[in-house]
């Protein structure tokens, strides 16, 4: 393949760039191509874990739809949180995060734990509390998150605990 590679934030509209008001096109009306060096690190965070946004309502318009990437750095354990109304579906791309939450056995709670290689996926349903921890001593966890929301929903809380059924 001849063909240059886009810009940031470019899209697949070769005629755009012949156009004399080509930076207002509606982000709706355009692909967008986000590079691995340009995701954004404002986004909501949690202690323990970095993440970065790559596809929001805020960067390319998206209106249902959240994409990033989440580091965990080497024996670090994120911080108890949620992500409120957003389903979460996770990606492992390298290391082997543990992701937690708790679960209601009839007689109490208790703590289960999901260990994860590269190529693994988790879903996260809406409101459930929960952490990444990364119990490698010396490699980063990576993984790639999809959200059901424009924007990353995330709910730090004080413990790992069981919220009451959401009315919905």
């Amino acid at each position: 393949m001849s063909d240059p590679l886009t810009t940031p934030g470019e899209g697949f509209h070769p005629h755009l760039h012949d156009a004399p008001d080509a930076s207002a096109a509606p982000l709706r009306s355009r692909l967008h191509h986000i590079r691995a060096d340009a995701l954004d690190g404002d986004t909501a965070q949690t202690g323990g874990m970095r993440r970065f946004a790559a596809v929001s309502g805020r960067a390319v318009g998206s209106e249902k739809l959240w994409m990033g990437q989440t580091h965990v750095a080497p024996a670090t354990s994120s911080s108890d949180h949620h992500h409120g109304e957003s389903e979460t579906a996770i990606y492992v791309v390298s290391g082997h995060p543990e992701f937690v939450f708790l679960e209601d056995t009839g007689e109490g709670e208790r703590e289960i734990r999901l260990r994860t290689s590269p190529g693994d996926y988790i879903f996260v349903p809406p409101y459930v509390p929960h952490r990444e921890e990364n119990p490698d001593p010396a490699e980063e966890a990576v993984v790639v998150i999809a959200r059901s929301t424009q924007e990353a929903i995330v709910v730090n809380l004080p413990k790992l605990h069981a919220l009451p059924p959401q009315d919905g």
